[in-house]
């Protein structure tokens, strides 16, 4: 069993962006988990990028035991209404039972009630500076929000981080003492910047970039740190590892990327496989 910690079926099957999901779609996603399945991709987490999306994902867990969702606000969705949204969020968090999610297929509710809710997570959330015109305050107000939304529900963070580290971090440290169940999705930065993001508890999120020619120092951060200290994730339908550059990612290319780190690290691909798969259900508190 191999879990796809960072993923997004529900915009892998629909043409635009923050749009509800229509019923007609499920046929597609079911496609997508199945394949993912025959790669021994078995648990996937919906990471959500917006109010709207946040829902998509949620109804992907409603059809599908082997989804979960987490729900959340991107930096680069954060506009003048993220108050509003964040208020949205809240009412569904505030949810008491499953039922309330989940008045659907038995089969669904069954694989879903050990962990009491399949929002697993709050994010993805956090800074990104790479564009232009990026309102930094607001970003850093709807990150504080965001984490405080996790540690209030107990819920893993799921860390969006790009050209922002010191500030990324800068705001984590004002949470050091309690906040300590979340991953760096993606992580891109340097050692001395994954140092600081282990010590303070979290995982790095590795996925296909780890592949590409230029990121060695990825590489030399996975060869050094311990099997407790990173998830693996996709991004699909984004960031494919290097021999299927310019195609859509898919979930399935989990298993490869446990292989690809297997021999990077020189190690068994069961063992990777085994730990990777290990974090991600105990930072997601998902039971199996």
């Amino acid at each position: 069993m191999l879990v796809d910690t960072h993923c997004h079926i529900n915009i892998m099957i629909k043409k635009d962006f923050d749009v509800p999901l229509a019923p007609d779609l499920f046929p597609l996603a079911q496609l997508i988990i199945d394949d993912a399945a025959c790669a021994d991709v078995t648990t996937i987490i919906n990471v959500a990028t917006s109010r709207i999306e946040s829902l998509n994902c949620i109804e992907l867990a409603k059809q599908f035991a082997s989804c979960y969702a987490t729900v959340g606000i991107h930096p680069n969705d954060c506009t003048s209404e993220w108050r509003s949204d964040m208020d949205a969020l809240k009412k569904i968090l505030s949810s008491q039972t499953i039922r309330e999610f989940f008045p659907v297929r038995p089969e669904v509710l069954e694989a879903h009630k050990k962990n009491k809710n399949p929002i697993v997570g709050i994010g993805e959330c956090g800074l990104d500076f790479h564009y232009p015109d990026f309102n930094k305050q607001r970003q850093i107000d709807a990150f504080r929000m965001q984490i405080e939304l996790a540690l209030e529900h107990d819920l893993a963070l799921v860390i969006h981080s790009r050209d922002a580290a010191d500030e990324t971090l800068s705001v984590l440290h004002e949470y050091k003492n309690d906040l300590r169940r979340g991953t760096f999705h993606c992580f891109s930065y340097d050692a001395s910047i994954a140092r600081e993001s282990l010590a303070l508890g979290f995982v790095l999120g590795i996925g296909g970039t780890i592949t590409y020619p230029k990121n060695e120092e990825l590489r030399n951060i996975i060869r050094s740190i311990s099997l407790d200290q990173f998830v693996l994730e996709t991004d699909a339908p984004y960031l494919p590892p290097q021999y299927m550059r310019g195609k859509a990612n898919h979930p399935s290319q989990i298993k490869f990327i446990a292989q690809y780190i297997a021999e990077l690290r020189g190690e068994e691909f069961e063992k990777i496989a085994v730990s990777t798969t290990q974090n991600a259900l105990k930072l997601f508190g998902i039971e199996k």
